[in-house]
């Protein structure tokens, strides 16, 4: 099993979005598997050509995201996500209903921003 990355110097995301994308992407799909050993911060900053710093920013936001987990001098490792990207959802999603209430929104004035931010974010 090895980790496909293919950075793209002309889209118009960052590399290090592009390495979490993809590699959050391929744990999700199950491509990478749960327990998969990924390669050290500035092993595959090498490999692709990139900085150790963006590497290193990619995988501390992919491990905030529950994604990956690094467990010490053993090494960063496929974290069993699902539950953990799930929880993060419904509690985004419960403070963003939470604040929308205090702001006097109506549910469906709420509703309709939600669906207005997730369309852009998912049409960027």
């Amino acid at each position: 099993m090895t980790l496909k990355i293919v950075i793209d110097a002309a889209s118009p995301d960052a590399p290090f979005e592009q390495l979490r994308a993809q590699i959050s992407g391929q744990a999700r799909s199950g491509a990478l598997p749960v327990g998969h050993r990924l390669p050290t911060v500035r092993g595959l900053a090498e490999e692709l050509g990139l900085a150790a710093n963006t590497v290193a920013k990619a995988y501390r936001a992919l491990e905030a995201d529950g994604v990956i987990e690094t467990r010490g001098r053993n090494g960063t490792f496929v974290a069993p996500a699902a539950d953990a990207a799930a929880r993060e959802l419904a509690s985004a999603a419960r403070a963003f209903a939470e604040r929308a209430h205090r702001l006097g929104a109506t549910r469906e004035e709420a509703l309709s921003a939600a669906r207005d931010a997730t369309r852009a974010a998912y049409e960027s």
